[in-house]
């Protein structure tokens, strides 16, 4: 069993900033290599991760056996491809959410994780977080489910410099970019695993001039109950997330990152529970350790981010942009 896994990071953003250094907590995780298109780019952030190697093409840096697994922080529309090249090439994929722009291109990644018997794990960190096991765990205490409700509105930067007529690639439908793939899947991901996916699902949504959404709201209809999800990067909410039942509700302060939940039984006469699980690291650094755990024990799947919780998201998510007329080039791929 290997002690450490050596990780190409794919990509130079902040998101792969966090990840390296939520995921050096983790004494296993070793940050080997950065792949980035413009050299200069990538020896700034290997400089400020101490990283060892950059590499500008990708084919170079799987060819490589000092990598072990890849980290895919690209845009979302390179996933899929970059994914089946690194799969291809023997190495375990850890990518980013959404994992790929539609579900025909996620069932190709899956396929080629089978094929080459490697992992390949959606990194949605809040199904990875101690505190969404402690939802799985007192789901239960609602009784009959009658809904579940999640909020995730944040409004983005980037929106006012559309509004000038800049254009960042936030909202770039070429870049299978908007609002349901960047912040709206952390509703409906969670959705997902907790209750898999939805009978049917109707959708309204909010197109900016660009073609990408800048906000939507979806209901989900299941047996006996409803999924009501808002999400939006032109506007600011701070509801929380709750599962509503007939003897209780489970709150959930951030579904994009649970960090408090409380049960509020639903006789009165009884107190209201802090269920909340002491968290202390990064939410990277638990995505990192499930990622590395499935790689030395040998298991392809994760417990919670599995191929087909990952799959059955973005067939919402398909669904949700045929609703909305939500097109990317990847569509005809």
């Amino acid at each position: 069993m290997m002690t450490k896994i050596r990780v190409g990071v794919v990509g130079t953003n902040f998101i792969s900033d966090w990840m390296v250094e939520g995921a050096g907590r983790d004494e296993r995780f070793v940050a080997a290599a950065v792949c980035s298109r413009r050299e200069e780019t990538g020896w700034e952030f290997a400089r400020k991760h101490a990283i060892p190697r950059v590499f500008t093409s990708l084919d170079e840096m799987v060819a490589d056996e000092g990598i072990d697994a890849v980290y895919i922080a690209s845009p979302n529309y390179a996933h899929a491809s970059q994914a089946i090249t690194c799969m291809n090439a023997g190495k375990h994929v850890l990518c980013e959410k959404p994992m790929a722009s539609n579900a025909a291109e996620a069932r190709l990644m899956i396929e080629a994780a089978r094929r080459n018997d490697v992992v390949l794990m959606e990194a949605m960190i809040p199904t990875l977080s101690p505190n969404f096991q402690v939802i799985a765990d007192n789901l239960h205490r609602v009784g009959r489910i009658r809904r579940y409700f999640a909020s995730y509105c944040q409004y983005s930067s980037r929106y006012d410099a559309l509004k000038r007529g800049q254009v960042a690639n936030a909202f770039k439908p070429e870049l299978s970019n908007g609002a349901v793939m960047d912040i709206g899947v952390y509703c409906l991901y969670p959705m997902v695993t907790l209750f898999g996916r939805p009978d049917s699902v109707m959708a309204s949504t909010m197109l900016l001039p660009t073609g990408a959404d800048g906000q939507g709201t979806v209901i989900g209809r299941y047996d006996g109950f409803d999924a009501v999800i808002m999400y939006s990067k032109i506007a600011d909410s701070m509801l929380p997330t709750e599962i509503q039942g007939e003897a209780g509700t489970l709150t959930i302060d951030r579904i994009n990152n649970p960090r408090r939940v409380t049960f509020k039984p639903h006789d009165k006469s009884l107190p209201v529970e802090d269920l909340t699980a002491d968290a202390p690291e990064s939410e990277y650094y638990y995505e990192m350790r499930e990622f590395i755990d499935l790689i030395q024990s040998g298991r392809r799947e994760s417990r919670f981010n599995t191929h087909t919780n990952s799959l059955s998201t973005l067939e919402v998510i398909d669904e949700i942009r045929r609703q909305g007329g939500i097109t990317y080039p990847a569509d005809k791929v």
